[in-house]
C-alpha cells in the first residue's frame, strides 16, 4: 500500500517514528449533519423532474399510488439499513455488511468484490442524473442550452449534457476538502434545498384545486396494465426515495454510530416521505394530470409561474438546481468512502485506498467516480434513472435483504445497537417491493441484461484475480495473508 493508504488502526512506521498520526477518517458527524446529509442526498431533482413521468405511467392522478407504495419499500428496505449499519458502522456501507454476511474469508469476498464493481457504474449514474437534472433546469432559464451541440447531428449530445458535466466536475473540486469544512458547506446547501420545497409547497396549496385530483374512471381497475404502470411509477418514485442510507456510507465518520445511523435513516426517511407527497399533491391541485406532459420535466417551474408568477418562476428553478448540485455533494461524498473501505480491505484496487496526506479523505476515489459520472452526463435521463434501480436492485439490494436474515442465523451473537421492528417482516417486504418493481413494467429484460452483463463481467474479473492472489475459492488450506 501506499502511505496514504495505511489502515486507520495501524499507523504507518515513519508516521509512528516521527511522532506523527497516519491519515485516517474521523468521528465527527453527529446526528444533526447525519440526517442533513441523507436528506440532501434523498432531494435531489429527482422529485422536481420525475413527476410528469409517474403520471404518465399511471395515466392520472392515481400516480400517487407509486409514491406511497414507494414510501412503504423505503421505509421496509430503511429498517435493514438502520439494523446494519449501527451492528457495522465503517466506511463503506454495503461492501463491510456483504463481507461480513457472507464470509469475510470466503464468498463475502466475492460478493462484496461484486458490490464494488456494480458500484462504479451505478454510483456514476447516480451522480450524473443529479447533473441531468441540474442542466435540465438551466435549460429553462436559457432554452438555447436544449440545442444540439452539433447542428448535423440532432439525436447527439446538446449543451445541457456539457452543463451537466461542468456541474459534475465543480462538485468534485468543494469535496476535495476536510470534513469539517463539507460540513458547513452541507448546512449551507441543506437550506437552499428546504427553501425550493416551501416554495413549491406554498405556490401548490395556495392556488390548490380539489377537483383536479380526481381520478379518471376505471383509474383502479388492477388490469394487466395498471400493475404495469404501477411497476413503472414506483421505479421512478424508489430512486427518488434513495438516500436514506447515505449515513451508512460514512460509517467510520459517525459520532455514537448504534444510536445516529438508525435514527438518521428513520428520521430522513418520515421527512422526506412527507415533503414528497405534499408536494406531487400540490402540483397535481394546480396543473390537471392529462396536460402535464405537455410542460415536459420543468412541470414544478411551470406550476410556481401560474400561481406566483414569471420571477418566481425563475427563482424556483434557480432554487431546485442548488437543490440538485446538494443531492450530488453528498452522494458523491458518500459514493467515495465505498471503494476506499474495499480498497483498504484488500479487496479492490489498491490506488483506491488513498487518503489525502493532510485532509483525510480518499481523494482517488472521489476523483475516480467523479470522472466516470461525467461520462455518464452524456446520456438521456430516463435512460440512467431505468438502469441505475435496475442494476442497484439486482446486486445490492437483493443480496442484503437475504443477507440481513442469513447473518440473524449465523451470527445471532453480534452486538445490534438497532434491531429491526417486526422482524423479519420488513426484509421480506422489501425483497417483495423489489422483485415488483424488477418484474411489473414494461421491457424489463432490456435493463435485466445490463445487469447480468455487469454481474458476469464482474464475476471474471474477481476470478481472475482470486486466482492470481490464492484468494477464495481458490484458496487451499489455512486463510493466507493478504
Amino acid at each position: 500500500m501506499t502511505s496514504g493508504s495505511v489502515r486507520p488502526d495501524q499507523p504507518g512506521q515513519n508516521a509512528a517514528a516521527s511522532g506523527a498520526v497516519a491519515p485516517h477518517l474521523e468521528r465527527r458527524i453527529g446526528l444533526a449533519n447525519a440526517v442533513t446529509l441523507n436528506m440532501m442526498y434523498m432531494i435531489g431533482v429527482g422529485p422536481f423532474i420525475t413527476l410528469p413521468l409517474i403520471v404518465a405511467a399511471m395515466g392520472g392522478s392515481q400516480a400517487l399510488l407509486g409514491w406511497l407504495l414507494g414510501a412503504a419499500i423505503a421505509v421496509c428496505d430503511g429498517l435493514v439499513w438502520a439494523e446494519l449499519g449501527a451492528a457495522m458502522p465503517e466506511a463503506g456501507g454495503s461492501y463491510t455488511f456483504l463481507r461480513e454476511i457472507y464470509g469475510r474469508e470466503g464468498a463475502g469476498r466475492f460478493v462484496s468484490f461484486l458490490y464494488i464493481f456494480q458500484l462504479g457504474f451505478s454510483a456514476p449514474l447516480s451522480i450524473a442524473s443529479g447533473c441531468i437534472g441540474f442542466a435540465e433546469f438551466a435549460s429553462f432559464m436559457l432554452p438555447r442550452l436544449q440545442d444540439p451541440i452539433f447542428s448535423a447531428w440532432p439525436g447527439g449530445p446538446h449543451w445541457t449534457n456539457v452543463v451537466a458535466a461542468g456541474a459534475c466536475a465543480a462538485i468534485v473540486g468543494m469535496l476535495y476538502r476536510d470534513i469539517r469544512a463539507i460540513l458547513r458547506t452541507a448546512w449551507v446547501l441543506w437550506a437552499g434545498v428546504m427553501a425550493a420545497m416551501s416554495v413549491v409547497l406554498i405556490a401548490g396549496f395556495t392556488h390548490f384545486h380539489p377537483a383536479l385530483l380526481r381520478m379518471t374512471p376505471h383509474a383502479l381497475s388492477f388490469s394487466p396494465a395498471f400493475f404495469a404502470g404501477l411497476g413503472s411509477a414506483t421505479l421512478i418514485a424508489t430512486y427518488d426515495y434513495w438516500g436514506y442510507y447515505n449515513v451508512c456510507f460514512l460509517g467510520g465518520e459517525i459520532r455514537d454510530p448504534g444510536r445516529t445511523i438508525p435514527r438518521a435513516v428513520l428520521i430522513s426517511i418520515a421527512v422526506v416521505a412527507t415533503l414528497y407527497i405534499a408536494m406531487n399533491i400540490s402540483v397535481l391541485g394546480v396543473i390537471p394530470a392529462q396536460s402535464m406532459q405537455q410542460v415536459a420535466r420543468t412541470v414544478v417551474a411551470e406550476m410556481v409561474a401560474r400561481t406566483l408568477g414569471p420571477a418566481w418562476a425563475v427563482a424556483i428553478a434557480c432554487l431546485i438546481m442548488w437543490t440538485a448540485f446538494s443531492s450530488v455533494f453528498a452522494l458523491l461524498m458518500g459514493y467515495s468512502r465505498v471503494p476506499y473501505a474495499a480498497a483498504l480491505d484488500g479487496n479492490y484496487f489498491r490506488i483506491f485506498a488513498h487518503l489525502h496526506p493532510k485532509r483525510n479523505f480518499p481523494d482517488f476515489s472521489l476523483i475516480a467516480l467523479g470522472a466516470v459520472a461525467a461520462v455518464f452526463c452524456f446520456f438521456r435521463l430516463a435512460q440512467v434513472i431505468a438502469a441505475l434501480v435496475v442494476i442497484r436492485i439486482v446486486l445490492q439490494y437483493l443480496l442484503q435483504q437475504v443477507g440481513v436474515m442469513v447473518l440473524r442465523v449465523k451470527r445471532p451473537d453480534l452486538p445490534r445497537p438497532f434491531r429491526i421492528w417486526l422482524y423479519p417482516l420488513p426484509p421480506v417486504l422489501a425483497l417483495a417491493g423489489f422483485l415488483f418493481i424488477l418484474f411489473s413494467r414494461p421491457q424489463a429484460f432490456r435493463y435485466l441484461v445490463w445487469a447480468l452483463a455487469i454481474a458476469v463481467l464482474g464475476t471474471i474479473l474477481y476470478l481472475l484475480r482470486a486466482r492470481s492472489r490464492h484468494e477464495w475459492p481458490f484458496r487451499m488450506g489455512a486463510a493466507q495473508p493478504r
